[in-house]
């Protein structure tokens, strides 16, 4: 665990002394809040959800999830620092978890920016309910943890930056509109149901109305295991390549 935390706090902090880390935060901010503020021109004074926040919410984190992650290991092998990766006394699953928990704490970071929108509510007396707002976040925090995880993975198998990112969005833009084909008319119901799913909108939907489906929990869990896995796998076959 110790070297875990080691390098996780240095991966993190070398996200807060990049740009790109404050650039990622400022526009998830600027859009969603825009998103969130437009929503409550069109609504009624007694709807007090986050509704216009999380119409966007979960296709930004995918995409900044994509960006965030592109560096995590391309970059080692740009920089020349791959071998000295391989070679450190460390084992390869400390050195993805360290990375993980790393790119997982700046998308926390940004959600926890966004309690400025049901804390609106709170401070003008309007009773927001408080338990599906706390379950989507939830469901977000697991949402972006799985794309960090995707994009963790796919980062080990190129040295290029922006190859990474596009096909980390490609992936998780794929796997979030499973949705739509899944309930498509033409669609049998026993494959729609199959692709509903490995779909992340699929999963994701409940918790945003207060329910915590463990079925969920469960497919975010393993989704996130199964690519730390097969990025530890990759550092392997490339220590020994």
């Amino acid at each position: 665990m110790k070297n875990i935390r080691v390098i996780a706090g240095k991966e993190f902090r070398g996200y807060l002394n990049s740009p790109m880390a404050y650039i990622i935060i400022c526009v998830f901010l600027l859009v969603t809040g825009t998103f969130f503020s437009n929503y409550l021109k069109t609504i009624s004074y007694t709807d007090t959800t986050i509704k216009g926040f999380l119409q966007l919410a979960p296709v930004l984190l995918l995409l900044f999830g994509a960006i965030i992650t592109m560096r995590s290991l391309s970059e080692e092998k740009k920089l020349g620092t791959w071998e000295l990766l391989l070679t450190s006394p460390v084992r390869d699953a400390e050195v993805v978890m360290g990375k993980f928990f790393a790119a997982v704490g700046i998308m926390a970071i940004m959600l926890v920016l966004t309690m400025y929108y049901p804390l609106l509510f709170a401070v003008f007396k309007a009773h927001p309910d408080w338990g599906p707002i706390w379950t989507s976040y939830l469901g977000l925090l697991l949402l972006g943890s799985a794309a960090v995880a995707i994009g963790i993975f796919v980062s080990s198998l190129t040295n290029n930056q922006i190859i990474a990112a596009v096909v980390t969005g490609g992936i998780l833009f794929a796997l979030w509109y499973l949705n739509t084909i899944a309930t498509a008319n033409y669609m049998p119901k026993a494959l729609g149901q199959v692709l509903n799913y490995f779909s992340l909108k699929y999963h994701s939907d409940p918790f945003g109305i207060g329910i915590i489906d463990t079925r969920g929990v469960i497919y975010y869990l393993s989704l996130i295991a199964l690519f730390l896995y097969a990025t530890v796998r990759s550092l392997e076959n490339g220590r020994w390549n």
